[in-house]
Parts: structure tokens; C-alpha cells; sequence
């Protein structure tokens, strides 16, 4: 069993205010609010991912170079998170966190807009940078608020909003992009952002475990390098970026391939396979809750052998096969990204929000670089290529997983 989070030096210095507990007043809210923040944090990011066949035809743009409408919102937001979980270290959490994602929804909105391919582009950017100060804050804040027995099915509640935000948005958008306006559909996105950034503001209690500090570049650039020091936190920054890269080529290319013969589906009904988000949300919340309860080293590697089945169901030109092993791929990515962001938030000693921010900086990274070279294999080797290309960073995902089940604890900890 998992041991609790100690008190980290950004805790009060009287050190009795006692921590969010599970089935609370305080649990309800911080859980609501982060659900929202979550749920327009994948909205905001992936809108645009079932738009990419969209984006090839209409802006003359190959796969590849399509995928950047992704690419370059999540490379952008993997650098500049390290400096916001570094600036919420200095302003607090909550502040960051509705500045970013109401600076995100504006600059999603202003994309909307975009007269050539890129103005996109450049938007896309400016709303990875803005999102910054969302992802990687918010683990924090659970890190520090969040009672031991509580913060496995808080991050998973977390985690289950994103699924369904980047459910939402994609699905809102293929539609709209079906009936030839693309556009719209990215504003109706954006505006919801702006109307969760409102909810977050209002009903997010206010930090009680966390005092801001005083800006150090020297000490913040030490506690940074320091993170590094633990083989279980490096790890986990790898595992971060072998999941994703490999979650994001699935959705990225998926609908390249049901495009072509012998499916031929439509812009809509393609969309329609985003439901399968369905299965990462449940699968979120109920594996990290196992692995409050029964261990993250025991359930982590699970999740990870669920996402390399679901690849090798794909192969087939077998339309229910597909769906199948996508809705595994799916379940598992976010179990396992469940389990292993609110790991890290336990195995570091101090800096929370640097630590999640480096986690963050590799996910993303993992997105927007293996992203990008999905679209590579697919106009070399179609989707067995990507298939492929999938099934290597799955293969060294469960690796690191396995590795992390022998990996000793950290001195703070007896047992994580």
C-alpha cells in the first residue's frame, strides 16, 4: 500500500492544517473545479486533431505537416511549462491556473479566425504557451491538498475530466467541420474554456497547504536539476513520453485511415470514434484508485500491457476490431497516466509543481514530437506503419513500468 504524502517545505510553516479528505465538503469542490480545468485543458489542446484530414485538403498540407496544428500547440506547451510550474511556485497555484486557462480560451478563439495556414500555426502556438500554467499546476495543487488515500482517486477524477474534454471537443468539432464549418466549432471551444476558467475562479478552494515563495533563480534552478536525482521521477518523465507519443499517433491518424477504402466513412462518423474517450475516463478514475489502494507498482505495468493489445487489434481492415482496440488503447493511456502523474506528485520531496511540470514537459513533448513522426510512417507504410511505430514506444512504456516496480523509494518514503 502506498504510504501518504508527507508535508513538503511548501506546506504552512505551522503545519496544522490538516489535508482535503476523501467524501468531503472541500473534496467535492476541489474535485468539481479541477474536473472542469481538466475537461477544457484536452478541449483547448485537441479540437483539432479530427480536423487534420480537414486541414490537408483545405490548406493543401501533407499528413505531417498537418499534424503541426497539434504539434505546435503541445511542443510550445511542453517548454514553457516548466517556467509556469516554476512562476505558481512564486504566485500561487490557483492564480496561474485561471489566468492560463482563460489566455488559452481567448487565443483558441482568435484561431478561429485565422486567415492562411500560418496564422493557424502561430495561434495554435500562442495557446500552448498560454495553457501552460493549467496541467502541470494542477497536479501540484492535488499534491499539496490532497490527503494520501485521496489523491488516487482525485487525480483520476482529474485526469477522467481531460478524457472527456478532449471527447467533447473533438466530437463537437467534427461535426460542425462535416456541415463545412470547422471554424465554429473551434470557437464554441474556446468559449467554453472561458466558461470553465469562470467555474475554476469561483469554486476552487483557495490553497491552504502551500505558501508562495520568494523568487530564487538559484534555488529554483537547483530543486529543478534536483528532480533528476531520483531514478523513480526519471523514469516516470520517460514513461511520460512514450505514452502519449503513442496515445496521440492513434487519434492523429486513425481517421486518415478510415477516410480511405475499405471504410470510407464520413467526417461525422469518424468523430464518433472519440466517444471511446468513454473508456479512458472510467478507466482513470477506477485504476487510480486501485492504485491508491493496492499500489501503483502492482497496477501501472496493467495498464500499459492493455494499450500494446490494443495496437495489435488494429491491424485488421476490421472496422469493429479497430474500435475495439482503440477503446483498449484508450482505457489504457489514461489509466496508466492516471497512475503515474499522481506518482509523481508523491515521490517528490519538494517543488511539487516543478516536478509535475517536468512530467508534463516530457508528455507533451512525447505528443508533439512522436506526433509528428507518426505522420512520417503513415505516408511511408500507411497505418501499418504507424501500428508499428505505436507498438515500440507501448513496448518501451511497459519497460520503464516494469522498471519502476523494482525501482526503491525515495528516503521521504516507505514505501512508493
Amino acid at each position: 500500500m502506498d504510504a501518504p504524502i508527507p508535508a513538503s517545505p511548501s506546506t504552512s510553516p505551522e503545519g496544522g492544517v490538516s489535508k482535503i479528505a476523501r467524501g468531503g465538503a472541500g473534496f467535492l469542490r476541489a474535485t468539481a473545479a479541477l474536473f472542469f480545468g481538466g475537461f477544457s485543458t484536452f478541449a483547448l489542446l485537441y479540437s483539432v486533431q479530427p480536423l487534420l484530414p480537414v486541414f490537408s485538403r483545405i490548406f493543401h498540407v501533407s499528413p505531417a505537416v498537418s499534424s503541426l496544428s497539434l504539434s505546435a500547440t503541445t511542443g510550445v506547451l511542453a517548454i514553457s511549462m516548466i517556467a509556469a510550474g516554476t512562476i505558481s511556485e512564486i504566485l500561487g497555484r490557483k492564480r496561474v491556473m485561471v489566468a492560463s486557462l482563460a489566455a488559452s480560451s481567448a487565443a483558441t478563439m482568435l484561431a478561429a479566425f485565422s486567415q492562411d495556414w500560418t496564422q493557424l500555426i502561430l495561434l495554435r502556438a500562442l495557446t500552448g504557451l498560454a495553457l501552460s500554467g493549467l496541467p502541470a499546476v494542477a497536479m501540484a495543487y492535488l499534491g499539496d491538498e490532497m490527503d494520501g488515500k485521496a489523491i488516487g482517486l482525485a487525480m483520476g477524477l482529474y485526469v477522467a475530466g481531460s478524457g472527456l474534454g478532449g471527447l467533447a471537443g473533438r466530437l463537437a468539432v467534427a461535426v460542425l467541420a462535416d456541415r463545412g464549418d470547422w471554424r465554429l466549432g473551434i470557437l464554441v471551444v474556446g468559449a467554453m474554456g472561458l466558461a470553465s476558467a469562470g467555474l475554476l475562479a469561483i469554486i476552487l478552494p483557495e490553497s491552504r497547504r502551500f505558501t508562495p515563495q520568494r523568487p530564487n533563480l538559484r534555488a529554483l534552478w537547483a530543486s529543478l536539476i534536483s528532480h533528476f536525482a531520483d531514478p523513480g521521477l526519471r523514469l516516470l518523465f520517460l514513461a511520460a513520453f512514450l505514452l502519449m507519443g503513442g496515445f496521440v499517433c492513434v487519434y492523429n491518424y486513425i481517421g486518415y485511415r478510415l477516410l480511405e477504402a475499405p471504410f470510407s466513412l464520413s467526417q461525422t462518423t469518424i468523430g464518433l470514434i472519440f466517444i471511446l474517450y468513454l473508456a479512458g475516463t472510467v478507466s482513470a478514475t477506477a485504476m487510480g484508485d486501485l492504485a491508491g489502494r493496492f499500489g501503483r507498482r502492482r497496477i501501472l505495468w496493467i495498464a500499459m500491457a492493455m494499450m500494446l493489445a490494443g495496437v495489435a487489434a488494429t491491424l485488421p481492415d476490421n472496422l469493429i476490431a479497430i474500435i475495439l482496440g482503440v477503446a483498449l488503447v484508450t482505457a489504457g493511456f489514461f489509466g496508466a497516466h492516471s497512475i503515474a502523474s499522481s506518482w509523481v506528485g508523491l515521490r517528490a520531496e519538494k517543488a511539487k509543481a516543478q516536478a509535475s511540470a517536468l512530467y508534463l514537459f516530457f508528455y507533451y513533448l512525447g505528443s508533439s514530437v512522436a506526433g509528428s513522426a507518426g505522420g512520417w510512417f503513415f505516408s511511408r507504410a500507411g497505418w501499418p506503419g504507424v501500428a508499428g511505430w505505436i507498438g515500440a514506444l507501448a513496448c518501451g512504456a511497459l519497460i520503464v513500468a516494469l522498471r519502476l516496480a523494482r525501482t526503491p523509494p525515495p528516503r521521504h518514503l516507505a514505501n512508493n
